[in-house]
């Protein structure tokens, strides 16, 4: 559920109000809006724990006009799944269950194949789980355990701690185990021992009830800004991220995570502390956080992408920083918008950009341009491995393609980086199009099959 991939852009189609007395950061946020045609964006900053800007931009409902505002509720994406695994430390406290349990202790019905997995590799993305929406029908009302029989068919990625793969069918099977070791509904759970004591109104996404300023979700598709699709309600109550949250929210959870209200020091450290793989190296994934560094200074954040919703929370840890961002557009481009904010606040954050190196094989270049081409025209690239082919489903292929074919024609290819790995060989290019640049990282084995390929807007 809760993609992570990539944005899009609105420009005649809405008129953003303009600030009453606009300051330079409010006029990049716009101009920004503008070029990605975003109808709306909250922001919430928090700097030394205090929160020194909250704001919104743009409109929150498009057909009746409505102005996004501090109270205006957007969808979570994956930033919910940083509630999930809080709520999976909780119950490892109450000695509910413990982080190194098998999943088949929790969960009945398991494939074999799951013998190995922990709970430990469900918070961590390194249990080897595929995508579930590569065979999920978003528009079926499943029960939990239909959903989890039909995930059981899935083939895994990898054994379990061998390497990290982003799953959202990980967190499903978190959600599971909540409600059963804690005898209610994940949902409920989260809400009493988290949202509640924050005094935060998330919820988990229901359609049917009101809202109270509750958004709507968009997507900018061939020209014409569209409503977000219709998903079944079993689908936006799974634990990968099918919340509604405010900006006020996630302010209030970021400053709870600086103390011991929620989560105990221990808990938190352990939640942002990176597992080893099996090969010595570190994952980019703590406990329901990615943890990273931005021009050295260290971060912990989320994203998420959900029907017609973008989100992200960025705590920039070195410098008592936090920057949320919530857009009820699909193409919004969220962590740039984040990165731009921070660096108003603090200029040290600003992103850099790779310089280009001398690019000497044309011919493998000519590759990277051929599987590119294939992925714009919709076709699965020539060359991949098995474990990429599964990775690389229709419905992510298509969405890929939609962003080449806002990008505009193709100016030039930028070779940025070259090493050798394994006997093979890891490239990284920057596509450079006339109106979005794309980072593409390829992987190649020895015998030049493409064991990893990437991409990304700059």
């Amino acid at each position: 559920m809760r993609f992570s991939f990539l944005p899009i852009a609105l420009a005649g189609a809405l008129a953003l109000p303009a600030a009453a007395a606009a300051d330079p950061l409010d006029d990049a946020i716009t101009r920004e809006m503008a070029r990605r045609h975003l109808p709306g964006v909250a922001v919430a900053v928090i700097k030394d724990g205090r929160i020194v800007r909250e704001k919104g931009y743009g409109l929150a409902n498009v057909e009746h006009g409505v102005p996004v505002t501090p109270q205006t509720v957007f969808q979570s994406g994956s930033v919910g799944k940083t509630f999930t695994a809080a709520l999976v430390l909780l119950l490892a406290q109450d000695g509910k269950l413990r982080l190194d349990d098998p999943v088949s202790r929790h969960l009945d019905g398991t494939p074999p194949a799951w013998a190995g997995i922990t709970i430990r590799h469900l918070l961590t993305h390194t249990a080897g789980l595929g995508d579930p929406y590569q065979k999920i029908d978003l528009r079926k009302d499943y029960s939990d355990d239909e959903l989890i029989a039909l995930e059981a068919t899935l083939p895994l990625l990898s054994a379990p701690g061998e390497r990290f793969d982003y799953s959202n069918l990980g967190y499903h099977l978190l959600g599971f185990i909540c409600t059963k070791v804690g005898g209610t509904f994940w949902g409920d759970q989260v809400r009493e021992r988290i949202f509640a004591p924050l005094g935060m109104g998330a919820r988990v996404i229901s359609e049917a009830d009101i809202v109270p300023h509750r958004a709507a979700g968009y997507e900018w598709a061939n020209g014409k800004l569209k409503n977000q699709d219709w998903v079944s309600p079993s689908l936006n109550r799974t634990a990968d991220g099918a919340l509604y949250l405010t900006a006020r929210d996630l302010a209030l959870w970021d400053q709870a995570l600086d103390g011991d209200r929620i989560l105990g020091k221990d808990l938190r450290t352990a939640s942002f502390t990176p597992p080893r793989l099996a090969d010595g190296s570190t994952s980019p994934y703590g406990f329901g956080w990615y943890v990273g560094a931005q021009n050295g200074r260290r971060t912990v954040l989320h994203g998420g992408a959900w029907q017609g919703f973008k989100t992200v929370i960025n705590r920039y840890v070195d410098d008592r920083l936090t920057v949320i961002v919530l857009a009820n557009s699909a193409n919004a481009r969220q962590g740039k918008l984040a990165d731009m904010i921070a660096a108003h606040y603090v200029p040290a954050l600003a992103v850099t950009r790779a310089q280009a190196i001398a690019d000497t094989d044309p011919a493998g270049t000519a590759r990277v341009r051929a599987v590119v081409q294939q992925l714009a025209a919709r076709r699965m690239p020539d060359g991949l491995s098995d474990t990429q082919r599964q990775r690389f489903t229709p419905q992510w292929i298509g969405i890929v393609a939609d962003e080449i074919a806002n990008a505009g024609p193709l100016a030039g290819v930028e070779l940025l980086a070259r090493s050798s790995e394994s006997g093979g060989q890891r490239l990284r290019y920057r596509f450079n199009f006339r109106d979005e640049n794309f980072i593409v990282s390829m992987t190649l084995g020895a015998s030049g099959t493409i064991e990893g390929l990437g991409l990304s807007l700059e």
